[in-house]
């Protein structure tokens, strides 16, 4: 080691100092030790290991899921200046990669887990002087994690073979259970997990039953400028929705899913890394090779699987800190479905998928902050309401409703267990039809015992009663008890539920997320150097710069090399490339 990490950290990469445990992470790293780095997405994970990578003898193989994630990773490298290479599949300079390697030239080389368990490469690696192991995304580990890999659990004997190299893991979402699953895995000791915080501040949740789907997520859209991901659960949903959102919001949409053409999904992806405002509508498959910092809107059209999913989801908004939203629409029947499948997984997996869609159910159901359920899941106790999601900004209203539950289920329990929700609320609320007539249920206690100014509840209700499993959709449409319905009659459980405001018009909900809020002229003007300088280089324009160092250069004006140099994000490799183009821009203004 020739320098010292603060040092390098301004030097290469233009930051005056670590975040967060960053520093700790680093210092391990550099001491040799084993590491297991719990750190929120955003939190710069990927640092923690470029960074000694540039100052330790030989090469750091770093280990990702992804083909996509490798090379964006690779273009940040390259362009602050480090030697780096991926090899992969779709890499046609595979063998001048392996020459530069056994040369000693790269300070990074990315590998996927597949490629890193085979024997060749253990065999190239024997040939090679190593400096470090770094494992991203480490959740796929485990089995407990929610993108378990196979291929990872090989990981483990892949860096056995080369004892004296440290190791490295890091993932942002990993609960107690999972974070103990991977240091066993990967061999790292208990003393050598370090966990940061799961608090991501600037993103704004907010979470919404789902009423013309396509219409609320439109609007949300409208509300919010920047680059947006819409996740759908199925692939023609997700077509349909890039169709629809186009037309009626006028942003430039794409779908992505895994049913595309090859090169269809790769161009579609490809324009949506370097685009300022589109709109990507995708299955789950699409984000965890996404290394891109400037996304403002996450909106899932659908119930992720788990908080875990949920979170690193969400978690691809505003990764360069700026603010952002991350909105759910769900329905009562995501649940039903969640259940039917949990009863077609192996049954010593059944358990632990029930506790996450439980889990799922609390931070769906709760009419309290949306961010303690979430940090509470992964072990911290948050104690002040945090400000920023719908239920602490007032969005929406938290009732009792436990009253209106008790009948709502005593109608159900007495018209026979096997109509629908809609005629349950006419029964309650005394709708006189002809089915109604001719069944008797007229003459039902339960009959009219819902009054006017309580019949707004009971579609709130139903979606509740679902969730909690205390009522199930029969295969022919009809209501019919669950587990949950007992407690709530016998006097053993209470209901609230949560009452979503009155719509506004078009334009005026969502959480508005300016990428200048200042609307200063000089901003946008740098804004239009930096696409041009994207285009030239082939390159995303956050690549060449993010917005938060463009809004600095905007704010302070530098007029030379040496003030430029000051502004945090701005190393020495970016200085020389683009400093001037920047500051040209500046003085014209």
């Amino acid at each position: 080691m020739v320098a010292d990490p603060l040092s390098v950290l301004s030097r290469v990469f233009g930051f005056p100092q670590f975040r967060g445990v960053q520093a700790d992470v680093v210092a391990r790293v550099l001491a040799g030790e084993r590491t297991l780095a719990v750190m929120p997405t955003g939190a710069g994970k990927s640092l923690c290991y470029q960074l000694p990578a540039t100052m330790l003898a030989g090469t750091c193989v770093v280990v990702s899921p992804l083909i996509a994630l490798m090379h964006d990773q690779l273009r940040a490298a390259t362009a602050v200046g480090i030697s780096a290479a991926t090899l992969t599949s779709v890499d046609e300079n595979r063998a001048e990669t392996i020459a530069r390697l056994r040369a000693g030239e790269l300070d990074l080389l990315y590998v996927a887990p597949e490629r890193a368990s085979g024997g060749h490469f253990r065999e190239l690696l024997a040939e090679t002087k190593l400096a470090l192991f770094a494992i991203d995304e480490a959740h796929c580990v485990s089995e407990w994690g929610h993108d378990f890999r196979p291929d990872y659990r090989l990981l483990g004997p892949l860096m056995d073979a080369f004892p004296d190299v440290p190791r490295l893991a890091l993932t942002a979402t990993a609960d107690a259970h999972t974070r103990a699953d991977i240091a066993r895995q990967l061999g790292i000791p208990a003393d050598g997990m370090i966990v940061s915080g799961f608090d991501r501040p600037n993103i704004r949740y907010a979470i919404t039953p789902r009423d013309q789907t396509t219409r609320q997520i439109a609007d949300l859209i409208a509300a919010t400028p920047g680059p947006g991901i819409v996740y759908a659960q199925t692939r023609a949903q997700t077509e349909k929705l890039a169709e629809a959102l186009g037309r009626s919001t006028g942003r430039p949409t794409r779908a992505y899913h895994a049913g595309l053409d090859a090169a269809v999904r790769a161009r579609n992806q490809a324009d949506f890394v370097a685009s300022e405002d589109m709109v990507i509508c995708a299955t789950v498959a699409f984000g965890m090779g996404i290394d891109k910092p400037d996304v403002r809107l996450v909106a899932h059209a659908g119930l992720p699987k788990s908080i875990e999913a949920y979170y690193q989801e969400t978690g691809r908004a505003g990764r360069d800190g700026d603010p952002s939203v991350a909105h759910l629409f769900w329905g009562a029947d995501d649940f039903a479905r969640a259940r039917q499948r949990i009863g077609e997984v192996e049954p010593e997996r059944q358990a632990g998928e029930r506790q996450r869609l439980a889990a799922m159910g609390a931070l769906v159901e709760t009419g309290g902050c949306r961010r303690h359920v979430l940090l509470r899941h992964f072990g911290e106790n948050p104690t002040e309401p945090c400000g920023n999601c719908d239920n602490c900004l007032g969005s929406g209203t938290a009732v009792d409703a436990t009253e209106t539950a008790r009948k709502f289920l005593s109608a159900v329990f007495r018209t026979g267990q096997m109509f629908g929700a809609t005629y349950i609320e006419q029964v309650l609320t005394g709708q006189s039809t002809e089915r109604s007539l001719m069944n008797g249920h007229e003459n039902l206690s339960v009959w009219n015992i819902v009054p006017l100014e309580e019949a707004a509840l009971v579609k709130p209700v139903v979606r509740a009663l679902l969730l909690r499993d205390a009522l199930r959709t029969n295969d022919h449409g009809g209501l019919e008890f669950g587990p949950g319905a007992r407690p709530l009659l016998k006097g053993e459980a209470t209901l609230s539920v949560a009452l979503a405001p009155r719509r506004e018009r078009r334009g005026k909900r969502g959480a508005p997320v300016a990428a200048n809020p200042a609307d200063n002229p000089l901003f946008e003007a740098l804004r239009a150097r930096r696409r041009e300088l994207a285009q030239e280089a082939g390159v995303p324009p956050y690549v060449i710069f993010h917005d938060s160092v463009l809004r600095d250069m905007a704010a302070q004006r530098p007029r030379g090399r040496a003030e430029l140099a000051l502004l945090s994000g701005i190393g020495a490799r970016k200085l020389d490339a683009y400093g001037d183009a920047f500051l040209q821009v500046i003085r014209a203004a």
